[in-house]
């Protein structure tokens, strides 16, 4: 049974994003003149439309799901309220502000969906719609979500390992590295109708990791999050979730998994190297050009004022990880 979303008013960008970070993170595509104040106005929220208070607009329905809660997954950290994480997020597909995403998704279609698993892989997978749910037994795990934008969250994912879905495909030894593609579907994304309207982006969508993180017991591939399918928002029906690299990484709407034995132009590394690495953990000794990446603003049930600044953690604090990269140069592997 299909349960809707709770009515309810959408986070004003203000409430969230500090100013200045998030106009410096689009300097890059104003100065490509793909992103320019023109662009920004034509937002379908620049007036703060209330799309979830209203009841002319459509709304997209989430169902609930049934999941285990391992004690290895969990976090003492305190959850980002869930209308915050159904408001507030980056998706250019649908738009390039943090409201746009929610504001222009609520007709998107999951069902039917089909996802692929192929390149270099002994048994090709192909999973539809209902596979997701029951291909593999879901959990529920807390993850510190932190955005290159350098403000967090904490959500509660429901999902199952990426390595565990990568085994039944059977990985053949050349593999080295695993792409992901999001769907490319214009009709139904208008951020990719053209690249001016989604933040100068060539789609679709792609994202890599190298196998040995992908096989990582943390990766996720999630399809919920606080006990129910994902919003279109926030990727669904399923989405990849890397809890120690910046958000970017974290591929929405995926379509496509390849396994192969060269690493992956990825999408945002492509439009700046120089701000955007390939591995993109997270690490506050590594600036971003613009704005410093030694603190986070935490995103919690404080209101318009709350500033809930932390310090950040090498590697989002999941320090199981650093045998990944043991002898690498991770100021110039950023």
């Amino acid at each position: 049974m299909l349960i809707r979303v709770p009515k309810s008013n959408a986070i004003k960008e203000s409430q969230i994003t500090d100013e200045n970070v998030y106009q410096n993170r689009r300097q890059i595509l104003k100065s490509m003149g793909f992103l320019g104040a023109s662009a920004l106005l034509a937002s379908p929220t620049a007036n703060a439309i209330d799309w979830f208070g209203s009841t002319e607009q459509k709304k997209f329905t989430t169902e609930s799901l049934k999941f285990s809660k391992p004690q290895q997954f969990r976090s003492d950290d305190e959850l980002t309220p869930k209308q915050k994480i159904i408001s507030h997020n980056n998706f250019y597909e649908f738009g390039t502000g943090k409201s746009d995403p929610v504001a222009m998704s609520q007709s998107f279609k999951v069902d039917p969906w089909s996802l692929t698993i192929d390149g270099l892989v002994e048994k090709p997978i192909t999973l539809g719609y209902e596979d997701l749910y029951k291909t593999l037994d879901l959990e529920e795990r807390i993850y510190r979500l932190r955005c290159v934008e350098a403000w967090s969250m904490v959500v509660p994912w429901i999902g199952f390992s990426l390595a565990s879905l990568l085994k039944k495909a059977r990985p053949l030894s050349a593999a080295k590295y695993v792409i992901f593609e999001t769907l490319y579907d214009p009709k139904q994304m208008p951020g990719q109708r053209n690249r001016f309207s989604g933040g100068g982006i060539n789609y679709p969508y792609v994202e890599g990791l190298r196998l040995d993180e992908a096989m990582h017991p943390l990766t996720l591939l999630s399809v919920g999050l606080y006990g129910k399918t994902l919003p279109p928002q926030n990727g669904a029906p399923i989405r990849l979730v890397v809890p120690w690299k910046y958000g970017f990484k974290s591929i929405k709407s995926i379509v496509r998994i390849r396994l192969s034995d060269k690493q992956p132009k990825t999408t945002w590394n492509q439009l700046a190297a120089n701000e955007y690495g390939f591995f993109a953990n997270v690490n506050p000794g590594v600036d971003h050009p613009r704005w410093t990446q030694a603190s986070e603003r935490r995103i919690t049930s404080g209101g318009l004022f709350a500033r809930n600044r932390i310090e950040t953690q090498m590697f989002n604090g999941y320090s199981e990880v650093a045998p990944l990269y043991a002898g690498m140069d991770l100021k110039k592997y950023f």
